[in-house]
């Protein structure tokens, strides 16, 4: 316990106290009659700039963090966003964060959450690709493997290599509906099992068949204002996807996604209720990694992930999103999250047993509409805290 005060104590420090400072600099400059402004002034001056011409705009970052699955860990990055067509003033920006990070359990990880906006907002092509090589635990599969088996060296640790490239494409057939098409590779392997897990039959079936790549094919309703961070609007999608051999894969199986989410303005711009239901339902020799999960850094923040998996999930999330706003009126750039959640795994549609989730979070807008987030989670005898950039949802 003195352990977990000391980091949340540093990571005040690291995040919260440099902020402030920040903040008293933004607050002083506007008081300061002379001609001389800081360098940070100037900085955002020269950012503001480039956003108003639709230049790119990068924005370095570097921080400590800790979650279940990873323990303690330094992760940076950047920010990269810019306009791909820098002339036509209606279309939003678009976004590629990366993150590199190392943890002190020996893991190495790389993400990219990349969203990009085309012809005048009518064809979007994201992209998720993540990397880690990283000690793990497997629990099994089910909701009582992840209750009840102790977590321990030799009952749930293995080493896990895993990595996901998945690019979309969405086209805008008329305003706010969208129709496409993604493809899905991806690769899980363990090795240095420990014995409950080197004899779990889904390991035994699936760890020598690693690579999966399918196709899908989706649907979206997407009125929200801005994508990447959302004050108002709705977001409705439903992908079906198919793996199997045609493309290289090694395992036949299927995968439904549906996401919805509202946001609603409360009352300032900024200060927002978003509200979150989805479901991913999977069928057919679903190997041990690609089973439905909980915990992730946009869903259930504060279970380890990993530790609840089936083949169908369900989970539903209330966050309140609120920007505070300077004595002159005007928006700052700091800001403060709450959420609570609640999800569920099974084998079919019978969810029962339920995980409570619920957290609390800082966000530092870094550039227009984009922040970097901190978030602590608590859930059912877990809790973690994640670094990430933009929204969870």
């Amino acid at each position: 316990m003195k352990k977990q005060m000391r980091f949340i104590i540093f990571l005040l420090l690291v995040f919260i106290f440099p902020a402030s400072i920040v903040y008293a600099q933004e607050t002083a400059s506007q008081q300061d009659t002379t001609q001389h402004l800081s360098w940070f002034k100037k900085w955002q001056q020269n950012n503001k700039k480039k956003e108003q011409e639709g230049k790119m705009l990068i924005t370095p970052v570097i921080g400590p963090g800790y979650t279940p699955e990873l323990g303690f860990s330094i992760a940076g990055g950047a920010l990269f966003s810019f306009k791909t067509k820098p002339e036509e003033q209606g279309l939003q920006r678009s976004s590629a964060p990366v993150t590199i990070g190392f943890s002190s359990s020996g893991a190495f990880f790389v993400s990219s959450k990349m969203t990009t906006y085309w012809l005048n907002n009518n064809l979007r092509v994201n992209a998720d690709i993540w990397f880690k090589n990283m000690p793990d635990n497997y629990f099994g599969i089910g909701y009582d493997a992840g209750r009840y088996v102790p977590k321990s060296d030799t009952t749930t640790a293995y080493d896990r290599m895993w990595f996901q490239v998945n690019p979309q494409v969405f086209w805008q057939f008329r305003p706010g509906f969208f129709a496409g098409g993604a493809l899905d590779l991806n690769y899980t392997h363990g090795k240095d099992p420990s014995y409950v897990v080197a004899n779990d039959p889904n390991y035994l079936m699936y760890n020598d068949r690693p690579f999966n790549a399918g196709l899908g094919i989706h649907a979206m309703i997407d009125t929200r204002d801005v994508a990447v961070n959302a004050w108002k609007g709705w977001y409705l999608l439903a992908q079906v996807m198919v793996y199997g051999h045609y493309l290289g894969g090694e395992n036949n199986y299927q995968v439904i996604n549906l996401d919805a989410r509202h946001y609603i303005q409360v009352f300032k711009p900024g200060q927002t209720l978003a509200l979150q239901v989805r479901g991913r339902f999977a069928t057919d020799q679903v190997p041990y990694g690609e089973m439905s999960q909980l915990g992730t850094p946009f869903d259930l923040r504060g279970y380890l992930w990993g530790q609840y998996r089936d083949k169908s999930m369900l989970f539903g999330i209330a966050e309140y999103r609120h920007s505070f706003y300077k004595s002159d009126g005007t928006r700052s750039r700091h800001g403060v999250i709450g959420w609570v959640a609640g999800g569920s795994i099974a084998p079919d549609l019978e969810f029962k047993d339920w995980l409570p989730n619920f957290g609390i979070g800082y966000r530092l807008e870094v550039q227009p509409r984009m922040a970097v987030r901190l978030d602590f989670g608590l859930g059912k005898d877990s809790k973690g805290f994640y670094f990430n950039f933009n929204e969870a949802f």
